[in-house]
């Protein structure tokens, strides 16, 4: 209705804001009631609604000074989580409860409600809000005692600061827990490992490929000893063969010279001197030396026959003629035994060079089977060491871990890790956040003066009375010549000087009352603005 009498009032010829002000004009003790009825009323309401005070305090989030590993990281994320980790336990039911039985709070509602419905009322009433950048936070709390809301405030502060060293100590302590039982964990899994690993190369040990090379260094070693000892035995051989022919050769000569002895009459018989036994002996050498290398046992064993020859040869003093003579039965040959002596020398000599062969062979065919085998060993060896590097790895990380966990906590225990610190502490407030009084007065005016326009809109919508000449143009479609004004009666201009007397003083008493009492009021300290 009121948008159809605003839309009749554009398009008459009149202007708008002279049929406005004309309507204010004739409509002034409607809108000045209805002004005045608002703000009465917005002052009735202020009043009787309780006023509500709320205190901050604000906690800032201090980062720990000694770094333990990132064990415990303080990024912006982690520490949202936190927060609201915190909250969650701040605002627990046996936190709040203690609080409402210290500070008697809701006392009303506890009469009427359950606490559980007291709690929930509680927690709408506590706010925690965090900064921007997400170091600071902000804990507020609304009631109707200012010294309650403020010691509420701080009791939760020391409540969320308490909580969170608990928190963090607990939550150290359940790291480095777990990180120590992987540990053991592990550190048992490796031990076993590195127990089949040791067993398996003790076992193997000469077959492993790490050996592989040095296998086949002793191995190349016992072959050429082997060749070696081969070379020495067919030396032997032929120095033994050539000892026999020697032997026969000499025994055939002393035999000659028994059958000599036996034809002379004297039975005596003439030996050799040791100048002619040197003779024959550097003859002999001379021959051997055609046949043989200088290293040969023969000749080493002459080259020492002659030494002592000689040796013997210039100690003892030369005999008078070359020969002696001796008889038949004192007769020996000793060249004949130095032979046999070497003979068997060189037999025992060849049989243990054989033996030795024999050890070399075993030692050889040992080492083929070793080196042979190496391939599969170091296969399964990486079998075992595959897992085996895993889990070290996995075992040098847990220990890092379990260290970092360890310094933590005792960091923690020590209150020396990441905290909160209040900042500003709560105090007792004294305007209340509610009820606003410019919010409801300036809402009640609006609302009054909105009132009385309307008002004055509906009757002038159920007046159908025209006010301006150029109405009746718009309406008829006769020309209006001239307009006569309302001339009103004696009695009437008197009616209507009362009522404006009436009405004026009304409406200002009513306003000096209004006022009175809202500065009554505000001196009070009922009205907080």
């Amino acid at each position: 209705m009121e948008e159809m009498q605003m839309q009749e009032m554009a398009t008459s010829p009149v202007p708008l804001i002279v049929q406005l002000i004309d309507i204010a004009v004739r409509r002034k003790a409607l809108l000045a009631s209805c002004i005045l009825t608002a703000l009465t009323v917005g002052l009735s309401v202020y009043l009787i609604q309780p006023k509500v005070y709320q205190s901050d305090s604000l906690l800032s989030y201090q980062q720990q000074m000694v770094n333990t590993g990132r064990m415990l990281p303080d990024d912006k994320s982690k520490l949202q989580d936190v927060v609201s980790t915190l909250t969650q336990i701040v605002t627990s039911r046996t936190s709040l409860e203690k609080i409402i039985t210290d500070e008697n709070l809701y006392q009303t509602e506890r009469e009427v409600l359950a606490m559980e419905d007291v709690i929930e009322k509680m927690r709408k009433d506590i706010r925690i809000t965090p900064s921007k950048d997400g170091d600071t936070f902000t804990i507020s709390y609304m009631g109707g005692n200012p010294d309650k809301v403020a010691r509420v405030v701080n009791a939760l502060a020391a409540r969320f600061i308490g909580e969170n060293m608990k928190y963090r100590e607990d939550r150290a302590s359940e790291t480095s827990a777990y990180t120590q039982e992987e540990l053991n964990m592990a550190k048992k899994m490796l031990d076993s490992k590195e127990a089949v690993m040791r067993d398996y190369k003790l076992k193997y040990f000469n077959e492993m490929a790490d050996q592989r090379e040095t296998n086949m260094a002793r191995l190349i070693a016992l072959q050429n000893n082997y060749q070696s000892r081969q070379e020495s035995i067919q030396t032997q051989e032929q120095t033994y063969a050539m000892l026999r022919d020697q032997i026969a050769t000499r025994k055939e000569l002393l035999e000659a010279k028994q059958a000599n002895l036996a034809s002379t009459a004297g039975n005596s018989v003439q030996i050799l001197s040791p100048a002619e036994q040197l003779e024959q002996l550097r003859a002999e050498l001379q021959r051997l030396g055609l046949k043989y290398k200088k290293e040969h046992p023969k000749i080493k064993s002459l080259e020492n026959k002659i030494a002592r020859l000689e040796q013997s040869i210039q100690t003892e003093p030369k005999s008078a003629s070359s020969s002696k003579t001796y008889s038949a039965d004192d007769l020996t040959d000793k060249t004949l035994v130095s032979l046999q002596n070497q003979l068997k020398d060189i037999s025992a000599s060849i049989t243990n060079i054989r033996k030795e062969k024999e050890d070399i062979q075993k030692q050889i065919d040992q080492y083929d089977k070793w080196i042979a085998a190496a391939p599969v060993r170091e296969a399964e060896w990486s079998a075992l060491t595959r897992e085996y590097g895993e889990l070290k790895r996995h075992y040098d990380f847990l220990m890092g871990q379990n260290l970092q966990a360890g310094s933590a906590l005792n960091l923690e225990r020590k209150q020396r890790g990441s905290q909160f610190k209040i900042e500003d502490f709560a105090q007792s407030p004294i305007k209340p956040v509610k009820p606003n009084f410019l919010k409801i007065m300036g809402l009640v005016l609006l609302l009054g003066c909105g009132a009385g326009g309307a008002g004055a809109l509906l009757l002038e919508k159920l007046d159908t009375s025209f006010r301006f000449p150029e109405q009746l143009d718009a309406a008829f479609p006769f020309e209006v010549l001239c307009s006569i004004p309302r001339l009103p009666l004696k009695r009437e201009i008197v009616r209507q000087r009362i009522w404006t007397i009436v009405g004026t003083a009304s409406f200002l008493t009513w306003a000096v009352v209004l006022v009175a009492a809202l500065g009554i009021l505000w001196k009070q300290g009922r009205i907080i603005v």
